[in-house]
């Protein structure tokens, strides 16, 4: 909009990880990035290893900042000068909300503010402390600790696992935050950077990699999707009805970017000749929770139920383009939607241009050369082996396998990593 030409967008999370300079440390570490600004709560955790910046897991809140404390505190306040909220004007509310945002900074490098409040005429005089603050927060603080869960479950880490944890984000500067953060990871939190400018800051180192300065290592930055992609599913019962409504995922939230995965759909009814795909973004198991973000239908041959099935692919590009397609297994026959509403930044040439490379990513990992000379290797080694290998082999194809329908490339390629060992010491036994 303002007619700047914008080269590469940086995550939220990993802009302050670049003006922490994480990207300059040498090994392999973990840490998170806590970022709690006005009116948005985000937690990220985050990888460096060999030169590559990866998201691994992020949650948070879209509906808690430091406003949802501001307000707690004026209820607070006006609680103990005797005031019943709920009946105060919107004038005389606002009037607290504004003290109370005033003493909650103050409150960070003092222990007590002194506050006059003017309602109705008169004057009420309210000491805040920051016990007063504590025992207003209780309930906010409580929400912060489920995106956190969340994160850690998601990125498949331990608390123990990290190295730093970053504070970002003005409402970070209260005492109690900082706390907390001590408390939960048992690590002291940084904020050596001006938490309102840190993202910023990253931002320009940022654009100093993209510029090639020589004065800074190129680091390779992978996101993750922020929320889970699927369609709206149904079940058929025991006694015939059918009940729908019900999500079903493709692309898990928290996978690497770019990301395509694939799923197998049937009908549900007799004679049924079109399937019609809603698509959605969330976590909530039931469809009219998450959101609605595009439509498309596939036709397909009249049968008895479940005999037709469509394969539903879904391709989410690091710039946040989403393209959903459907192909039909016995014809053979696609359609699809490109859902673009979280890009704002590229012409239609750039999102073609896009589309193209998304291509390269439409398949699936049993199709790929490496996992298929993986697979090829177990079944030769299996027709040689007997007795224990023999099992050991039949195992290794069935954990390969089960990691290749998930069709999770990082998983994949670690199962592929740790499998060809085995395999490599089975090849020298057997050829030795």
């Amino acid at each position: 909009m303002a007619g700047l030409n914008a080269k590469r967008l940086v995550n939220e999370p990993t802009a302050p990880a670049l003006a922490y300079g994480l990207q300059d440390r040498d090994g392999e570490s973990q840490f998170l990035v806590f970022d709690l600004g006005g009116g948005t709560f985000d937690v990220t955790v985050l990888e460096h290893f060999d030169g590559e910046m990866q998201v691994k897991a992020s949650s948070g809140d879209a509906f808690l900042g430091g406003e949802d404390f501001s307000e707690a505190l004026a209820k607070a306040m006006a609680e103990t000068a005797g005031l019943m909220w709920p009946k105060l004007s919107p004038e005389d509310q606002a009037q607290i909300r504004f003290q109370a945002d005033g003493a909650k900074r103050r409150l960070g490098p003092d222990e007590a503010h002194g506050v006059t409040l003017r309602i109705g005429g008169e004057e009420h005089s309210v000491t805040v402390t920051r016990a007063l603050f504590e025992e207003a927060a209780p309930p906010l603080l409580k929400r912060i600790y489920r995106p956190i869960e969340r994160c850690f479950y998601d990125s498949g880490e331990g608390i123990d696992d990290l190295d730093r944890v970053i504070l970002v984000g003005g409402a970070t500067r209260m005492p109690m935050i900082r706390s907390l953060v001590a408390k939960q990871f048992r690590i002291l939190p940084e904020m050596t950077i001006d938490p309102d400018h840190a993202v910023a800051l990253g931002a320009s180192v940022q654009a100093g990699l993209v510029a090639q300065d020589k004065a800074l290592d190129d680091v390779v930055m992978t996101n993750v999707t922020p929320f889970s992609v699927g369609i709206d599913t149904g079940s058929k019962m025991s006694d015939g009805t059918v009940l729908g409504g019900f999500f079903a995922p493709i692309i898990e939230r928290n996978t690497p970017l770019p990301a395509s995965r694939e799923r197998e759909f049937g009908t549900m009814h007799d004679r049924q000749d079109n399937l019609s795909v809603d698509i959605y973004q969330g976590e909530a198991p039931k469809c009219e929770d998450n959101v609605h973000i595009g439509r498309f239908s596939v036709k397909v041959p009249k049968g008895p139920a479940g005999k037709e099935s469509i394969a539903i692919r879904a391709t989410y590009d690091s710039s946040g383009l989403i393209q959903v397609e459907g192909r039909s297994l016995s014809t053979g026959k696609t359609a699809g939607t490109v859902i673009r509403d979280n890009v704002t930044d590229l012409s239609d040439a750039d999102i073609a241009k896009r589309l193209k490379a998304m291509e390269k990513l439409k398949l699936h990992p049993r199709e790929d050369e490496v996992n298929t000379a993986v697979l090829a290797r177990i079944r030769r080694l299996f027709e040689m082996a007997s007795g224990d290998d023999r099992h050991a082999l039949s195992n290794l194809l069935m954990r390969f396998e089960a990691a290749l329908a998930r069709q999770d490339n990082t998983e994949i390629a670690k199962e592929r990593g740790e499998i060809t060992e085995v395999l490599d010491r089975l090849d020298d036994f057997y050829v030795s």
